[in-house]
């Protein structure tokens, strides 16, 4: 590449990442602060109306990133241009000017084409041309072994292609120790090892085998333009310092270490990864595509597995922190996280000091924080030498296409920056998150089904607006937090430095989100704004977690939701939304599969619903929830489509009638009882509390009462509730309710 060549390279991908920067700085939520208070009167800010139309990336493609010259494509080349080198056991034999052998070893000096032949068995191709030309290496049936060095060093020259003749075989292999005159600071860490540009092309198979380190390493630039590799390494499989470029090929890697891999660290604009094209299986024991600073991928296929898979993951329990954060706090029973019933003791705290320490002085709590401290140093050290992440960049990840199976101990995508994915199929399954990003993560295109993680997606900030995305997690299964994530692997014991921050922001804006979560469903240490798109919610089965949690404003004005789950830490979107929402509790836990049915005044659908797990409330809000009457019914059957639980269309028949309730404001509450006071959107630290919807029923909350509730509290119910239902509430549905829904309820749910 010329030197111009690469200012413009570098040039553009300052630019692109410049951008996304820019517009991530720029995702500071316009919002109006709204006074709310808890049950003890303790004052909170939550954010009532959420503008997202900042909260975006800036578009990155291979194109913008890399420029594909007439160097890296060439493969032509005839006898009478070339020089040839025939390879026979442990001497060599050259035809032609530009390259001298003295037994084993071949030394390369001046610009041209090399083609080799024949086969090596203890020596070493060097290229030592001093004069910044292009060295082309045609590999036409050659298999190079060096058992004390890297048997192609490329010590020097402007670039160097090496061309895979069609149709034929070629191997490098090392040995397990390197020998090194120059000294060993500077000296080869690869079988293939070039410190200069590197370009590999041809439709021809290369096998590398590292024994020593590194399977391929290029200390500038590395591009893959086509053939087959295979490559083996004891510790990473491909490494291009300055940049990784594939346009196409058929590449598989068994390593120890990383499977591909950028590292320059010292340059913003350097040390990143682009993929047009192209077949990858790739088993790595750590990362299996790492940069240091961006990674853009335009399609391709990937088969990674890292760290032995989810299987080889440390296994993670849910979040124990306090209400609104997303657990129990001291009123949780520990051997199974549910809530004491009301006026039932929780469990007593230990006593504090005057520090908020338990029964520990001053001086031990500074030995601790030190202890505590010395101890997250070593385990970030720890961490990032296990890290055994599917795709992993340093600042950007943009994914615009691809076929994608991952199977991780680690995150399958993680940014410490942002992450877009604009297109493409994922099957991810991995030990800790599925796609996070210490930034945003902004998904808008593309199928994504997470089928085992800890936490499905995790951001500081999340934006959905198109794509259909399945997300099964056994803690939260979408978490918007702030902080960084030290991401711990197998081996590990660390979690998640994320935390509230009261900022962050969840938008979804279209596509289909499903979500089945043990821990929160929808979790925002923040607030939610949802504009469109379709998001189903199967959450927790126990208390000390809901389908729904949000530490703000959750502001709906359109699209569909249904949420379901346990009812102790049940909240529903705010009352300043613009649409409409209803939360159903039932006076017992409903079994898994039993189907639930929302109709108007009309028999007009409004909701069917079959929760895939077993659930105390449902909450649902439609575009075509309005003042006016209303039915709930439990059981029966539907003749409709049902996708993921929820069906549009056909006839709902055979069921119970739960209760009749009229709706006359933003958020409704109801149970066996009809409409009732006992529901809250108030959620976070602080929003504990009978009448919330976040606290506590015993034992409380940081700003809520433990023990007893009042006899007025909001969680109290009438005294008929969960026992004598009113008289038609067992009454079998008419035949001819809820016949074929309308046009409007199709709608909302496709």
């Amino acid at each position: 590449m010329s030197i111009m060549k690469k200012y413009n390279t570098v040039s553009r991908i300052g630019m692109v990442l410049l951008c996304a920067a820019v517009m991530s700085a720029c995702s500071t939520k316009a919002a109006t602060p709204a006074d709310t208070s808890n049950s003890t009167g303790t004052a909170i800010t939550a954010a009532a109306n959420i503008t997202s139309a900042a909260v975006q990336l800036a578009s990155a493609k291979a194109a913008d990133l890399v420029t594909w010259d007439a160097e890296d494509t060439a493969t032509a080349w005839t006898a009478a241009d070339s020089t040839a080198i025939a390879l026979s056991g442990t001497t060599a034999a050259v035809d032609g000017a530009g390259a001298k052998a003295q037994g084993g070893v071949v030394t390369i000096t001046e610009a041209g084409t090399y083609v080799l032949s024949g086969t090596l068995n203890d020596g070493q191709i060097v290229v030592d041309e001093q004069a910044k030309g292009t060295v082309r290496l045609v590999l036409n049936g050659a298999h190079l072994t060096d058992t004390d060095n890297a048997p192609v060093y490329i010590k020097e020259a402007g670039k160097v292609v090496i061309t895979l003749q069609e149709g034929t075989d070629n191997s490098v292999t090392d040995g397990t120790a390197y020998v090194f005159a120059d000294g060993a600071e500077d000296g080869p860490s690869a079988a293939l090892f070039s410190k200069a540009d590197l370009t590999i092309n041809g439709t021809g198979k290369l096998t590398v085998t590292g024994n020593y380190n590194d399977g391929i390493t290029g200390k500038d630039d590395l591009k893959i333009m086509s053939g087959t590799l295979e490559v083996k390494a004891a510790d990473d499989g491909i490494v291009g310092k300055d940049m990784i470029a594939i346009q196409d090929g058929n590449i598989t890697i068994h390593a120890e270490g990383d499977g591909i891999k950028s590292t320059n660290d010292k340059d913003a604009a350097k040390g990143f990864i682009v993929i047009a094209a192209g077949t990858f299986d790739i088993t790595a024991g750590n990362d299996g595509l790492q940069a240091e600073t961006a990674a853009v991928i335009d399609g391709g296929t990937y088969s990674l597995v890292t760290g032995g898979g989810y299987v080889n993951a440390e296994v993670k329990t849910g979040d124990q922190g306090g209400p609104g954060m997303g657990g129990g706090g001291f009123g949780q029973r520990p051997e199974d996280g549910s809530f004491p019933a009301p006026g039932e003791a929780g469990d007593t705290p230990p006593a504090m000091d005057a520090a908020g320490t338990a029964g520990k002085t001053a001086t031990a709590v500074q030995s601790d924080t030190a202890a505590a401290a010395e101890s997250d140093n070593a385990a970030a050290t720890e961490t990032e030498s296990v890290s055994a992440k599917g795709i992993k960049a340093g600042s950007d990840l943009t994914v615009n296409g691809g076929s994608f199976t991952v199977d991780a101990a680690d995150d399958a995508l993680h940014s410490n920056g942002n992450i877009s994915v604009t297109d493409g199929e994922f099957q991810i399954a991995t030990g800790d998150d599925g796609i996070h990003a210490d930034a945003l993560v902004s998904i808008s295109g593309g199928t994504v089904n997470i089928t085992r993680s800890y936490e499905g997606i995790e951001g500081a900030d999340i934006t959905i607006s198109g794509g259909e995305i399945h997300v099964t997690a056994t803690d939260d299964g979408v978490n918007v937090a702030g902080g960084n994530d030290t991401n711990a692997a197998a081996g590990t014991q660390a979690q998640d430095s994320f935390n509230s921050t009261g900022s962050n922001l969840l938008t979804i804006s279209g596509g289909t989100l499903t979500v089945d979560a043990a821990g929160d469903g929808l979790d925002s240490n923040g607030s939610v704004t949802m504009t469109g798109g379709t998001v189903i919610v199967n959450g927790p089965e126990n208390s000390g977690n809901g389908a729904l949690d949000y530490d703000g404003a959750f502001n709906i004005t359109g699209g569909f939701l249904v949420a379901a789950g346990a009812s102790g830490m049940a909240q529903a979107p705010g009352e300043d939304s613009g649409q409409y929402s209803v939360s159903v509790e039932f006076a017992a836990t409903q079994q898994a599969g039993t189907m639930v049915h929302l109709e108007d005044a009309d028999g007009k659908a409004i909701l069917t619903f079959a929760p895939a797990k077993s659930f105390q409330t449902v909450v649902v809000s439609a575009p075509e929830l309005t003042d006016g009457s209303y039915t709930v019914y439990t059981g029966g059957s539907s003749t409709g489509t049902a996708t993921d639980g929820l069906y549009t269309g056909g006839t709902y028949s055979g069921g119970s009638k739960f209760v009749a309730f009229d709706i006359t404001g933003t958020v409704t509450w109801v149970n066996a009882s009809g409409v009732t006071t006992g529901g809250s959107s108030m959620g976070g630290p602080g929003g504990g509390g009978f009448g919330g919807g976040r606290g506590n029923r015993a034992g409380g909350g940081p700003g809520g009462a433990g023990g007893t509730p009042p006899a007025d509290a909001g969680t109290t119910k009438p005294a008929d509730a969960g026992t004598t239902k009113p008289a038609d509430a067992g009454t079998t549905k008419p035949a001819d309710a809820g016949t074929t829904a309308p046009e409007g309820a199709d709608t909302s749910t496709n």
